[in-house]
């Protein structure tokens, strides 16, 4: 099972956040039949969404829209704080061939453009709060340094993150997946700092440590060495999309008695897909009459 925890380091000086997301991924990945670059790229995204998402407040939501040039166009990843979070890629089949290394070109894939941070406050309420957008540039594409970015610039806090997405050959095809992130409160001490940037440069890839057993806690330690944490809540991650048959006819219902009409006439009915989850809603002749009906 999935599962993302908050904790703090060295007596409060530290905020860290880490998921396993494997299972998420994979079904993410499944969904949309995504190419490997690309699977890489909506992961690391996924991943990140649920770690910005973890301080939220219940009926809270966070989005992370990614807007590149890239070959996989838009990518976005919405999540709240009860560990649910969905995704969605404008074109899942791109790719690209891998750099020299052998990695995955998540940078190309993405390409240069903007990243924006949606915080929605109170989506509960009958009038939901005016929601905070954060937008700064890519970086580089790769998803985690982009993330990194935008705290310090926006929200001024300076954070480590990592993310990574470990696939293979056969089903399930995405093998691992988690993040870590590490924000530094005002006044941290420098030394410890330092610590952790040293324990990051020198610790192996995320994914390489990730398994079945692999708790939120093993990849703080990853990350903190031996600097001490305390974990302050664990709880579930995994993929849930909020769509439905009732929010597929409204949609119906918003493009007009002319349009629906039209679909009536030329293919007896309609057939809305979700972005999101890929699943199909298929509105039979007389379920379309009926909502062409309430509309007049």
């Amino acid at each position: 099972m999935d599962k993302i925890a908050r904790a703090i380091a060295a007596g409060g000086e530290f905020r860290v956040v880490a998921a396993i997301t494997t299972e998420t991924v994979n079904e993410a990945v499944r969904r949309h039949k995504c190419s490997p670059t690309v699977a890489a790229a909506l992961g690391r995204t996924m991943t990140a969404s649920l770690l910005l998402a973890a301080s939220l407040k219940d009926s809270d939501r966070l989005t992370i829209r990614i807007e590149g040039d890239g070959p996989a166009g838009t990518i976005i990843a919405e999540a709240t704080a009860a560990g649910t979070v969905r995704g969605y890629v404008a074109n899942p089949f791109a790719e690209l061939p891998p750099k020299a290394d052998g990695k995955f070109d998540v940078g190309g894939i993405v390409g240069k453009g903007m990243l924006h941070v949606i915080r929605e406050i109170g989506t509960d309420l009958s009038v939901p709060l005016e929601p905070y957008v954060g937008s700064v540039p890519l970086v580089s594409g790769e998803i985690a340094e982009d993330i990194a970015y935008y705290l310090l610039t926006s929200e001024q806090i300076p954070s480590a993150v990592l993310l990574g997405v470990l696939l293979q050959n056969t089903e399930p095809f995405v093998k691992a997946s988690g993040g870590v992130m590490i924000q530094m409160m005002p006044g941290a001490n420098k030394h410890l700092i330092t610590m952790i940037e040293d324990t990051i440069s020198h610790a192996p890839h995320l994914t390489s440590i990730i398994n079945a057993e692999t708790s939120p806690s093993d990849l703080m330690r990853h990350a903190l060495g031996e600097i001490s944490y305390e974990i302050l809540e664990e709880k579930p991650a995994r993929f849930e999309c909020n769509c439905s048959r009732e929010r597929a006819n409204a949609m119906l219902v918003s493009l007009g008695r002319d349009e629906m009409t039209a679909m009536m006439d030329e293919d007896g009915g309609a057939v809305i897909t979700c972005g999101f989850c890929n699943e199909n809603y298929e509105i039979g002749g007389e379920e379309l009459r009926r909502l062409i009906d309430g509309e007049k």
